[in-house]
């Protein structure tokens, strides 16, 4: 009996055995900057291969909707972007921009799209920060356009970071910073778009870009119509404690039993992106307006719906100058919070000076498919003011 048990020992020990060495290895590889940023930026998965994002029609764009081109940053990057035309707007100019040549812009200015972003006295723009891994095209990023232009007067610039699909360079937490700032002058600078009438929209790892660019310009006294976050998270040492790839591949969740391990492995991340603390001060910066949205699916895998809890609890404290205990908090922001039958709920919080913080927990869509869900396009449209506040 000895014998035969033995024989099954073994299989098992190797079988479980796999794993753990798997798993050891990519918590070693892990603790080196190179491997670290590759891991959490995936800028290298995309479909590039198969995919001509030059042709924005392949997703389902009419001919040069979409006008490709490229932004360069202050420290010589070169960002691939997509300046994306309402339809509404679309249409009614459809015959000229049918003509002009289609494909990669050189020069941005000159083409008709751009004129009627610049030429537009209250066009309104949204720029777009999407999350790690593919490109500006790729898995949910075209269908969250569409929602946000297909029957809106919303303009829609999108950007690969460093490193990301067709852009140079190589990702890091202040290089992805600075590329949003980038996009933002642009709009500013070049397209002529005030803040007033730009919204900053990020998804996932955007929020944490959003959180960041948000900040930067908020100590320059520049108020943005609105920041929006969805799906996102509050900081990367606190997400990685729990988060799980695909919903059940686990991080360092597995060692949260050992907290001075987890603490010592927690030291080794380079890009730490602590959007909490960002938003807090962002928040205590505002002396005029600020709409500030958060979004989470009830259902996401990816990142738990906790995780806007937490960046909604930063951002009001501050909003109120005021730090509450876990008690006294969970009271407080119940006053300010409706309850749907099925668990969400919306909490609001606004002060005197025009702040306005408000966390919607929705239903479905998941970590990616919540993008294209209609709590995102009004969160656009309250944030332009087309709400009774």
């Amino acid at each position: 009996m000895a014998v035969r048990g033995s024989r099954w020992v073994i299989p098992f020990s190797v079988s479980l055995g796999v794993p753990i060495g798997l798993y050891v290895a990519f918590i070693l590889l892990s603790a080196i900057p190179f491997f670290q940023r590759h891991f959490l930026y995936a800028h290298r998965v995309n479909t590039l291969l198969w995919h001509n994002i030059d042709m924005p029609e392949y997703w389902g764009f009419a001919r040069n909707q979409v006008t490709p081109f490229s932004l360069t940053t202050p420290d010589g990057e070169h960002l691939y972007a997509w300046h994306i035309l309402p339809l509404p707007t679309y249409i009614k100019h459809e015959n000229t921009l049918h003509v002009q040549k289609p494909g990669f812009s050189k020069d941005i200015t000159k083409t008709e799209s751009f004129k009627l972003l610049r030429n537009d006295p209250e066009g309104r723009l949204v720029i777009y920060f999407h999350g790690n891994a593919g490109h500006v095209a790729q898995r949910i990023r075209p269908d969250s356009y569409h929602t946000l232009t297909d029957s809106s007067l919303y303009h829609v610039l999108a950007i690969d970071y460093r490193g990301f699909g067709k852009s140079t360079g190589t990702p890091s937490e202040e290089g992805l910073i600075h590329d949003g700032i980038t996009a933002v002058d642009w709009a500013m600078d070049i397209a002529g778009i005030p803040a007033s009438r730009i919204v900053i929209l990020g998804h996932s790892l955007g929020t944490a870009v959003t959180s960041g660019i948000a900040e930067h310009f908020a100590m320059q006294g520049t108020e943005f119509a609105g920041v929006i976050l969805v799906a996102g998270f509050s900081s990367l040492p606190t997400l990685v404690s729990t988060y799980a790839v695909a919903g059940f591949i686990p991080i360092l969740s597995p060692i949260r039993a050992f907290p001075s391990l987890l603490r010592f492995l927690q030291s080794f991340i380079v890009d730490e992106w602590k959007s909490a603390d960002r938003l807090s001060h962002l928040v205590s910066l505002t002396r005029t307006r600020l709409r500030l949205t958060f979004i989470h699916a009830k259902d996401d895998l990816d990142i738990p719906c906790h995780e806007s809890d937490v960046l909604f609890r930063y951002a009001s404290s501050a909003a109120i100058d005021e730090v509450l205990d876990d008690i006294d908090f969970l009271s407080w922001k119940e006053q300010r919070t409706s309850h749907g039958e099925d668990g969400t709920f919306v909490a609001i919080v606004k002060t005197r000076s025009d702040i306005i913080i408000r966390e919607e927990i929705v239903p479905y869509g998941g970590h990616n498919h919540v993008m294209i869900s209609s709590a995102v396009a009004l969160a656009v449209m309250r944030s332009f003011g087309l709400d009774n506040t």
